[in-house]
């Protein structure tokens, strides 16, 4: 763990008052970097969530069966051959591949598909097909998803009888502006 105050020598890299370093830091309470998820393959030819790139956020999981969506709406849950034990103090995010959605309209229905910390079955996806004519053929292996492991907070709900005054205030729905 590396507890960062301040420049620590003057080969650091200071942006703001944040030092970047290579392994985990601590932000307050809280790792950040190398966070370690156990995973049991279900499905020995499927192979563990990977990312395409060092530096991306979502880790590629594949399906593990072949599934047809049917159009216009068609849903299926996707078995992934992974179960997973997130730790605690994090969460999982099962967010859609932007390929799929540009070029055939799939997408996870849910999304963010969230995986609690205490979760150890199977991970499903649920996915949507939203183009209105083409079923979308889901073959044993394609990437369907990608995973994003983050750090949460458990919040403490107060009950009150009056909020605190905001900028925004009472505005809702399309109180922002286009």
């Amino acid at each position: 763990m590396v507890n960062v105050v301040g420049p620590r020598s003057e080969s650091d890299i200071v942006v703001e008052d944040v030092i970047v370093v290579e392994g985990p830091a601590v932000v307050g309470d809280v790792v950040v970097g190398d966070v370690v998820v156990e995973v049991v393959q279900l499905d020995s030819d499927i192979p563990l969530p990977d990312y395409a790139r060092a530096a991306d956020a979502g880790a590629d999981i594949r399906a593990s069966a072949d599934v047809t969506i049917a159009p216009g709406g068609g849903r299926a849950l996707v078995p992934t051959g992974l179960a997973i034990a997130v730790p605690e103090g994090y969460a999982g995010f099962v967010q859609p591949r932007s390929g799929l959605a540009l070029r055939h309209g799939v997408t996870v229905l849910n999304a963010p598909g969230l995986i609690d910390a205490g979760y150890r079955n199977e991970l499903m996806v649920l996915l949507v097909n939203t183009d209105p004519v083409q079923p979308y053929e889901v073959h044993r292996g394609d990437r369907i998803a990608q995973l994003v492991i983050k750090a949460v907070a458990q919040a403490r709900f107060v009950a009150v009888d009056e909020l605190p005054s905001s900028e925004r205030g009472l505005g809702g729905f399309g109180h922002s502006g286009r």
